[in-house]
């Protein structure tokens, strides 16, 4: 067996996971232990595998003892980073369909919380839980260089996911979408001519032939200001619509959603997996590939020296997952805390 067939074979092994074929003649069986020597690994040797989080978990205990969960409407939705000992918590503001939003800390304990405070251009939300005498998350505003592991903390200091950094900081445009398409009728009224499946405005019950009076209960003057008044809206985001159909009105809430959502096939949806509600629209992310489920962002995310680099705020594909770095989230959460703590005064 030729040394350039083993190399090819050896890559299979290294995929499949399986021992090559038995050596027919003594010369194959010492070109198969030269295999064995020179490529003994198994698919189960991922660099996220069960050994190498136990090798994280000191790294993550400190910042894990400032990550909480966050559930919304009764279901976990979110990670959270505690960043006030009276109960203050930072985390992923778009996933926050509902009352009541409560708050898993470190110690088991389930508390209620509340949105004290947004910013909506990051998908940030700062919570106020029922909480006293937490420990606190510090950042540090180093960027991690390409190529650089990063590690994302659960609950508690679980590490959840071991990454590398893909691309540097950069800004990834909204592309969020009602998902109709408009026409002006003969009034000059917005008019709905096509509703996209899978979009917020076919979930809504928008149909074909309605027309869109007013936007979050201000009136639009044809198809040009609706579409101006929904401009600005981030994927994730709610919108209240008046609608008159058929001579009668009708009040409806609809989502926004990402605009590449609405135009993947249904094979394209199983292979990317699930996605955050919102994926774009941010200043600047950090991309890395970690593997991510959605209500895994919102936490911490560490250098290999365990400094608090970023919060985690999308998984946006198959392997393709961002977090806001804290060059970023700083001056952020400062503006945010200074606003609730002198609302209290």
């Amino acid at each position: 067996m030729r040394r350039s067939h083993l190399l090819a074979l050896a890559s299979l092994v290294a995929v499949l996971g399986v021992a090559p074929p038995q050596a027919a003649t003594a010369q194959d069986a010492s070109d198969t232990q030269w295999l064995h020597e020179r490529f003994a690994f198994r698919v189960s040797n991922r660099r996220d595998n069960g050994e190498m989080m136990k090798l994280l978990q000191p790294v993550c205990e400190s910042p894990g003892a400032a990550t909480v969960q966050v559930f919304s409407d009764g279901k976990p939705v979110a990670l959270g980073i505690v960043v006030g000992s009276d109960g203050l918590v930072l985390t992923k503001r778009s996933e926050l369909s509902g009352d009541p939003i409560r708050v898993r800390l470190p110690d088991q304990r389930l508390v209620n919380a509340r949105v004290a405070a947004v910013r909506r251009e990051a998908d940030l939300a700062l919570l106020q839980a029922d909480a006293e005498g937490l420990e606190t998350a510090s950042f540090s505003t180093v960027e991690p260089e390409v190529g650089s592991f990063l590690i994302s903390v659960g609950r508690g200091g679980r590490p959840i996911g071991l990454g590398v950094v893909s691309v540097r900081p950069r800004a990834i445009h909204a592309y969020g979408r009602l998902g109709v398409r408009l026409e002006n009728d003969e009034q000059g009224n917005a008019r709905v001519d096509v509703v996209v499946p899978a979009s917020g405005a076919h979930d809504a019950g928008i149909q074909p032939g309605d027309q869109i009076l007013a936007v979050d209960g201000r009136e639009a003057d044809g198809r040009d200001e609706v579409i101006q008044a929904l401009r600005d809206r981030f994927p994730g985001e709610n919108v209240h619509l008046t609608i008159s159909r058929e001579g009668d009105k009708v009040e409806l809430d609809a989502q926004i959603r990402e605009f590449s959502l609405m135009l993947e096939s249904e094979n394209d949806s199983r292979l990317n997996g699930p996605r955050s509600n919102r994926l774009s629209g941010f200043e600047s992310v950090l991309q890395h590939d970690t593997v991510l489920d959605p209500d895994q962002c919102g936490g911490p995310i560490l250098d290999s020296a365990g400094k608090v680099i970023g919060v985690n705020i999308a998984r946006a594909g198959r392997v393709v997952s961002y977090a806001l770095p804290a060059a970023l989230v700083v001056p952020l959460v400062e503006e945010m805390v200074q606003e609730v703590r002198g609302s209290q005064n």
